[in-house]
Order: C-alpha cells, then sequence, then structure tokens
C-alpha cells in the first residue's frame, strides 16, 4: 500500500508542500555553485585569451565592454579596442564576480544561457526541460506565491529523485 493510499495528516501534506520549493533551492543552489567552481577552475588555470575558448573570453571581455558601452570618452573607448587586439598573448583574467546568474528562476532558458556561457553542450540535459520548466520551476512558483497546489506524496518523491539523482 502506498503512503498516498493512507490519509496523510495536515502536518505531512504541508511538508510535503514546502519541500517543493527546497527541491527548487537545491537545484538552483548547485547549478550556480558547479558553475561558479568550473569557472574559478578555468580562471585559475593561467591561460592566455587565445589559449581559451571563446565563451571564457568573454568573461574577461565584460568588463572592458561595459566601458566602451557607457563611456563617450575616447581614452577608454581606445583601451577596450587596445585590449581586444592585443588579449590574445595576455594571460587571461576572468571577471567572476556575479559570472552566474540564475536570475531567481532557473529555466531551462536561464539554464542553456548557463551553460552555453561555460561551454557545456546541451544535449544531455535538453531532455529535461520540460522538467525543470512545468514539474519543478511553475509548481515552485505557486507554492511560493501562495498558490494551493496538491502535490502528493509520490509526485514529490519524483520530484526529489528526479532532482537529487538524476544528470541534470
Amino acid at each position: 500500500m502506498s503512503v498516498d493510499a493512507k490519509a496523510l495528516s495536515l502536518a505531512q501534506v504541508t511538508l510535503i508542500r514546502a519541500g517543493v520549493p527546497l527541491l527548487y533551492a537545491h537545484w538552483e543552489g548547485f547549478v550556480k555553485q558547479a558553475s561558479e567552481y568550473y569557472l574559478s577552475y578555468v580562471a585559475h588555470q593561467n591561460l592566455k585569451f587565445g589559449e581559451l575558448a571563446s565563451c571564457f573570453v568573454v568573461f574577461g571581455a565584460k568588463k572592458h565592454l561595459s566601458n566602451i558601452t557607457e563611456s563617450g570618452r575616447s581614452h577608454l573607448n581606445i583601451t577596450v579596442v587596445d585590449f581586444f587586439r592585443g588579449c590574445a598573448e595576455q594571460r587571461a583574467n576572468l571577471s567572476l564576480s556575479n559570472a552566474i546568474n540564475t536570475k531567481s528562476n532557473l529555466k531551462s532558458e536561464v539554464f542553456s544561457d548557463i551553460a552555453m556561457s561555460l561551454g557545456v553542450p546541451l544535449e544531455p540535459y535538453s531532455a529535461h526541460f520540460n522538467f525543470i520548466d512545468e514539474s519543478l520551476l511553475a509548481r515552485r512558483n505557486a507554492i511560493a506565491h501562495g498558490e494551493y497546489l496538491d502535490v502528493d506524496a509520490d509526485s514529490f518523491r519524483g520530484l526529489a529523485d528526479e532532482v537529487t539523482c538524476s544528470p541534470i
């Protein structure tokens, strides 16, 4: 007999509902932390910009790009152009602060952007996009925004297994 066949107490129902946002937080936190660790690993390889994949050069170029878009000052713009002309032989200095942004709603589109920024192929993860968007994020948002959403024990167990045991 499954747990759902028995009557669940209010405390059990409450804990199951509270568990959904916790599972989402686990998912988002893992993606953010693992991404930051990977980026830090790449940054500490002491490679030159010319030895890095383009996705990592972006992290070194961001501070220069913001200078050129925010400033009308010629000397700053020339410094940016000089960076791009000569960066291939420079040791890469990647900007790691706020490099990974989950946008507080780690839907598949945001996950894809993070993966692309790290040179991680999407193919192994694309089959999980519906799970991310509908089963995890939509349920988390409904519960977190005060909507009543009945999640039974078996559904919660499936969510937990997918978040903690699957390759996403």
